[in-house]
């Protein structure tokens, strides 16, 4: 019976570590601390959106210990991407793409902190369907890791065992560790070259939520005049109920349905208006940038 190799193992982990060390670079988020980005190709690197600064410019610090000035080239709070390019020509080539992965496997999530490579061990704690994020971004696969990682690592790399590219290093709810898959970030990417943003429904209404007795749904206190909302009837004091038949309990369900894939969609949405239920066709717009 063979023994286990503890310091060959130990030796594979820090090699994919290593293999990923010159593709990270660290900046500066909009809260004052360190936090990863990684070269996705082409010059560009990809980086959490929640953290970067929503100024033009980002200071990008590389692997080789150069600060460069980093262009924003857009921004998707719906997937938590952000696309920054460096003044610069980027000789680094791009992650290989990893094959699916199972609860279990093991992953390791790189990072960086101005010169420092940084690296730490976890596994895949959950593997699931495609779903979408709180702020109507589609997530091509649900990945949820078992690891202890700070926030130097959000918007680092993470790798499988053969140092392929899993996705992105996210932190969701309760701090909890996820992974925004490569097939959104290549999604995402194409997307914010081409406009600098990713395209998401409007309503043209501004919403409360309401729970009285057996009514629950959103409110709508504010109209835009130019809106959807307006064009289709919808008037203040009116209490959105459902979607296409589907229930919405509150805004926050209504502005996951208002995606990129809403803009442009013919929808019906169930009303109470004075307290009669009606059904009100609508077409989605698309959310203005300012």
């Amino acid at each position: 019976m063979s023994s286990f190799d503890l310091a060959a193992f130990s030796d594979a982990v820090a090699g994919i570590a290593e293999k990923a060390a010159p593709l990270t670079a660290s900046f500066k988020t909009q809260h004052g601390r360190t936090a990863t980005a990684f070269h996705w190709g082409d010059g560009f690197y990809v980086a959490a959106e929640e953290v970067v600064e929503p100024d033009e410019e980002q200071q990008l610090t590389l692997a080789s210990g150069e600060t460069v000035s980093a262009e924003l080239v857009g921004r998707d709070p719906s997937t938590g991407i952000a696309l920054l390019k460096p003044g610069m020509d980027a000789a680094s080539p791009a992650l290989e793409k990893a094959d699916l992965v199972r609860p279990g496997h093991l992953i390791v999530a790189a990072g960086r902190d101005s010169a420092s490579p940084l690296a730490v061990l976890g596994t895949v704690g959950e593997v699931g369907p495609a779903w979408r994020s709180m702020r109507g971004g589609v997530i091509d696969r649900r990945i949820n890791l078992a690891v202890m990682a700070g926030g130097r690592f959000e918007g680092g790399p993470v790798l499988d065992a053969k140092g392929h590219l899993v996705g992105m290093l996210l932190f969701g709810p309760r701090r909890r560790a996820l992974v925004i898959p490569y097939e959104t970030i290549e999604r995402t990417v194409a997307a914010l070259k081409s406009k600098g943003h990713v395209s998401r429904g409007y309503l043209g209404a501004g919403l409360h939520p309401i729970r009285h007795g057996d009514v629950q749904g959103a409110m709508v206190m504010s109209i835009d005049e130019d809106g959807p909302a307006k064009a289709a009837g919808i008037v203040l004091g009116d209490i959105v109920t459902g979607w296409n038949g589907e229930p919405v309990r509150g805004p926050r369900e209504l502005i996951r349905k208002l995606g990129p894939d809403s803009a442009g969609a013919a929808v019906t949405l169930g009303v109470l208006h004075g307290g009669e239920a009606r059904e009100v066709a609508i077409t989605i717009g698309e959310k203005p940038l300012t």
